[in-house]
């Protein structure tokens, strides 16, 4: 049997400081041109572009480690180029952090992408990809063992 998934229906993260990141994602979520549903002391959450985004009050004695069990990070799919540098701008502009800043990797032929961190730490990236990507028939999958442990490696 095969279940074939539509894409991702949301993500909601756990933060330490919710106060300290709800201006970070009702800002991205905004230029994401989603709309917020939930805005509490507890949560904030917003849905759009196919997708939801919330950010939930955590444990305060916890800082977010992306190594820990849980959450790595999350990804975005941008449909240009262009909106890799608009996000780029966009998270400075909203106290993140950039991590690296718009760069080509070997995930996909033509990937491209911004990794960052909300003020908490939490990571969040945002790629394009031209076409479809690994899903290209004339893609041999799963990758070479070489670029496997590039893109395995810290």
């Amino acid at each position: 049997m095969a279940i074939e998934i539509n894409g991702i229906a949301h993500v909601i993260v756990t933060v330490q400081e919710l106060d300290k990141v709800r201006e970070f994602y009702r800002g991205l979520t905004k230029a994401f041109s989603m709309e917020c549903l939930v805005d509490t002391d507890k949560m904030f959450y917003a849905v759009g572009s196919r997708t939801g985004l919330g950010a939930r009050q955590g444990r305060r004695d916890v800082p977010y480690d992306q190594y820990n069990a849980g959450l790595h990070h999350l990804c975005f799919r941008a449909r240009n180029e262009e909106s890799i540098e608009e996000v780029t701008q966009l998270v400075e502009n909203l106290g993140g952090a950039i991590v690296h800043g718009p760069q080509k990797d070997e995930w996909a032929p033509g990937y491209y992408s911004v990794l960052f961190e909300d003020p908490c730490g939490t990571r969040l990236e945002v790629n394009y990809v031209p076409g479809k990507g690994n899903l290209d028939k004339e893609i041999e999958l799963p990758l070479s063992e070489e670029v496997q442990r590039k893109l395995s490696t810290d």
